[in-house]
């Protein structure tokens, strides 16, 4: 297989070095900003609008609606809506309301089913957001049927991941988004064959770009994590490449530290090593030895200070992986009780007290440093979807 951008040894071999120097790749410069991005409703509004609303992003991986019928429910930035796998087998994002009295159609947050009905006086609606019936439509009176199917949100499959642009007038392209680098790098990866195995959905009082910014950034770890990851994972040293809206970066584990004093030679150092990934505008993918983590972040309808956040396990399916059924869930019961855990004891206190802080009236500016290259690349990319009229 043709690898993608810098050769993976290269680029461990390029980490190693700044490993035995006390570097690291950087950034151009040294970048300001102000805590008011962190809290201010007007801000927030915008970037759900020109991030969200027109570029795409992930919102479940394929696997989680197999067969035709299949649906989860969903709050997007935006919308709240309905994924349901089609009879031809793609996919398509309804808004979850009714185009009668605008009640929710569908509350169930997963299932299958042949048509969605209304609770509220049974308008009902095929899978595909068609409207189905009226009930009682002699006495209703004249209505366009074409006009009152559900609202589509543009939606592609693709990496195996359902994308989605929050804005119904929006178009979606994939391909374009990712740019050919990041979109060859996910496609060699052959995510499309796997399934999600776990998934793990938290809300909390914390901005999602604050969030996001937490699982980016290989500086914090001896410091935030000194008795959970900086015991497996050297900080502050990594390798990076800049995708323009997306990157891909590479940490050390501290198995490669025998080779500090000595040469390597030609053999591969890819086992030492955790691979990364900024999916813009909002996803951290992160590839294991035996799977790949997947973490999304999505702001909160209308409250700056809050967002959402959800973990997926993507991994081989059972009977590729040749583990008893009761092994391969012990397996994924056993790493997501780890994430989780680490979540909840370490990061999520640090993230909520930095939210409470930045919301004081006379808090001070910021800045990323030349070492959080990741970080940076996130902010200008979503400085420059925000910035577009």
């Amino acid at each position: 297989m043709t690898e993608v951008g810098i050769p993976r040894e290269e680029r461990i071999r390029r980490a190693l070095d700044h490993l035995r120097n006390d570097t690291t790749d950087e950034f151009e410069h040294v970048t300001w900003f102000e805590p008011v991005e962190f809290t201010d409703p007007d801000i927030a509004k915008i970037e759900r609008e020109r991030v969200f609303g027109r570029v795409p992003s992930i919102i479940i991986h394929g696997s989680e609606i197999p067969r035709a019928g299949d649906f989860v429910t969903l709050q997007l930035p935006r919308n709240n809506v309905i994924i349901v796998r089609q009879r031809d087998g793609s996919v398509k994002t309804l808004v979850n309301q009714c185009r009668h009295r605008g009640a929710m159609v569908e509350k169930e947050e997963k299932g299958r089913c042949r048509l969605f009905s209304c609770p509220y006086h049974r308008w009902s609606y095929d899978t595909d957001g068609s409207l189905r019936t009226i009930t009682r439509d002699n006495t209703f009176g004249d209505a366009d049927r074409s006009e009152r199917n559900l609202v589509q949100l543009p939606t592609e499959e693709r990496h195996g991941f359902v994308w989605v642009v929050d804005d119904a007038a929006a178009t979606i392209d994939v391909a374009d988004w990712l740019g050919p680098e990041m979109d060859s790098i996910m496609g060699s990866y052959g995510m499309d064959k796997m399934v999600t195995t776990r998934v793990q959905r938290f809300d909390e009082p914390i901005n999602w770009k604050l969030m996001q910014d937490a699982f980016l950034d290989g500086y914090h770890i001896q410091y935030a994590h000194p008795n959970t990851a900086a015991k497996h994972i050297h900080t502050n040293v990594m390798a990076f490449e800049d995708f323009g809206n997306h990157c891909r970066f590479l940490n050390l584990r501290k198995t490669i530290d025998r080779w500090i004093e000595e040469d390597p030679g030609d053999r591969s150092l890819a086992e030492h090593i955790t691979e990364s990934h900024l999916v813009g505008p909002n996803s951290t993918l992160l590839k294991q030895p035996d799977h790949f983590q997947l973490l999304t972040f999505r702001p909160h309808r209308s409250d700056p200070q809050r967002c959402h956040m959800e973990i997926r396990l993507v991994a081989p399916t059972l009977e590729e992986s040749g583990l008893t059924e009761e092994r391969w869930n012990r397996i994924w019961d056993k790493n997501v009780e780890i994430l989780v855990a680490v979540l909840h004891n370490e990061d999520f206190p640090i993230l909520r007290d930095s939210q409470v802080a930045m919301d004081s009236a006379s808090a001070g500016n910021m800045l990323l440093g030349r070492n959080e290259v990741a970080n940076q690349v996130f902010r200008r990319a979503i400085q420059e979807l925000v910035n577009e009229s």
